[in-house]
């Protein structure tokens, strides 16, 4: 049987190989897209050991079963787990990423991703209500980013989160904030004075006050499958204790 005959074949033919060009192409520009955006636009600024010797990280179960262990050995100081989102969700790893952390001698702090469309004081008893009694060595974290966020009004947003941290404050924390530069303006506005936890690829990460500093998604930390975020704090391993000792927590 001929499948393929007369100038009408020969043309589909033709359209045919041209769509799997284009197909071809296609899937090379967005390879091509994605190793750009890995190795230039999100690649890690050099970090000075000797003027950040403090290094941590942050996890979630997103990063699955971890030997936190390994990761101390490895100059981990200190680890921010995932505890709880929105106004319902806990973080379902949380209690055994809290006693891995426990048990390599991190420092720990535990932080909620923060919902735009959800009230604040409801998401501030969700998070008080993951962490329990767990004992927290670093203050809690509202993690404030527009990604993976529905869009709401900005002041309500900000409304929110205002509401969520002095509901924390109230509850005896002192609340950090996680953001990064395109959302700064916002947490600034909202809570001014707050520690900030800054996410930035640049060398200097943002022109104001910073605590913690996240500046690679992509990190490599022995114990630990896969990427890690990594982070650094502001200061020497001496403003490192006296952080810690600061009674702030």
């Amino acid at each position: 049987m001929k499948l393929f005959n007369g100038p009408n074949s020969i043309q589909r033919i033709k359209d045919l190989r041209a769509t799997i060009a284009f197909i071809i192409v296609c899937c090379a520009l967005i390879a091509a897209a994605v190793w750009a955006y890995r190795s230039f636009i999100t690649s890690p600024p050099f970090v000075d050991p000797e003027r950040y010797p403090v290094r941590g990280i942050d996890i979630s179960h997103h990063n699955g079963w971890m030997n936190l262990d390994a990761a101390a050995r490895d100059g981990i100081d200190f680890v921010f787990i995932k505890a709880s989102e929105g106004e319902d969700m806990h973080d379902p790893n949380f209690n055994i990423n809290y006693i891995k952390a426990s048990h390599a001698g991190l420092k720990i702090g535990a932080y909620h991703f923060f919902k735009f469309d959800t009230d604040g004081i409801k998401q501030a008893r969700n998070f008080l209500s993951a962490v329990g009694d767990k004992h927290l060595d670093l203050n809690p974290v509202i993690d404030f980013e527009k990604a993976f966020n529905r869009e709401v009004e900005p002041q309500l947003a900000m409304q929110r989160l205002a509401d969520m941290a002095d509901y924390l404050n109230l509850s005896g924390y002192r609340v950090i904030v996680y953001t990064n530069k395109e959302s700064y303006e916002m947490v600034r506005d909202a809570l001014p004075g707050t520690s900030l936890w800054i996410c930035s690829f640049n060398r200097i990460p943002i022109d104001a006050e910073w605590t913690f500093w996240q500046y690679d998604h992509h990190g490599k930390v022995a114990g630990i499958r896969g990427d890690v975020d990594l982070n650094t704090f502001v200061g020497s391993r001496a403003d490192w204790e006296k952080y810690l000792n600061s009674g702030t927590f």
